[in-house]
């Protein structure tokens, strides 16, 4: 099950453990009954924003719209567990535009524990065809160097996105292979520490 329709099952059963109806919590959260139906069957996307509403409107942490009630691991808080899940469109010239703002929160895979800053991105397009599919949720650890053959995203200086296999570098410059069609090409980014190393993925 994925992370939204998790969150959307606990939403259910925390509003009904508040002795809440649809009604009530929609007054609550400034929205209707209808619209908090959908989110409960998962028919609309639980962005981030819509979580912190209803963490508010619930009086509960945002976390735990994503967990089942169990204690954290020693050492860490339910914060820890979760990373954002950043979204973008297709642009031109095979680059992405990511959304302003994370459309969620997706739980933490194994290699991104304690590493801070880390997030995950939705893979668009066909230019990393077989190796990253359209739809697939890219691990990102924004403070693992890339090496040679590793699979990166790149922030470019208009704020788009490139994601392809790390090839070199030269200065400030960087050189990337993609797939679809098969090319080396070289970019910038920026600021400079803006190539992060893509470390494992989830399927859709």
């Amino acid at each position: 099950m994925s992370a939204s329709g998790l969150a959307a099952l606990r939403l259910r059963a925390l509003r009904e453990r508040a002795g809440l109806s649809m009604q009530a919590l929609a007054v609550r959260v400034g929205t209707s009954a209808p619209q908090i139906n959908k989110l409960e069957k998962g028919e609309r996307r639980l962005t981030l924003e819509w979580l912190e509403r209803l963490a508010q409107a619930l009086g509960v942490e945002l976390t735990a719209l994503f967990g089942d009630g169990s204690p954290a691991v020693p050492g860490t808080s339910a914060a820890d567990d979760l990373i954002p899940l950043l979204a973008a469109e297709a642009g031109d010239d095979h680059r992405l535009v990511p959304h302003a703002a994370p459309v969620g929160l997706v739980p933490r895979p194994p290699a991104l524990q304690h590493v801070r800053d880390a997030y995950a991105l939705v893979m668009v397009g066909t230019t990393m065809l077989p190796r990253f599919r359209e739809g697939q949720m890219l691990h990102v650890n924004p403070h693992r160097p890339p090496q040679p053959g590793s699979g990166v995203v790149v922030t470019l200086g208009d704020g788009t996105l490139v994601v392809g296999e790390f090839v070199g570098r030269s200065g400030r410059t960087i050189e990337l292979r993609r797939y679809r069609p098969d090319e080396v090409f070289s970019v910038t980014p920026a600021p400079a520490g803006a190539t992060h190393a893509i470390v494992g993925l989830t399927e859709p």
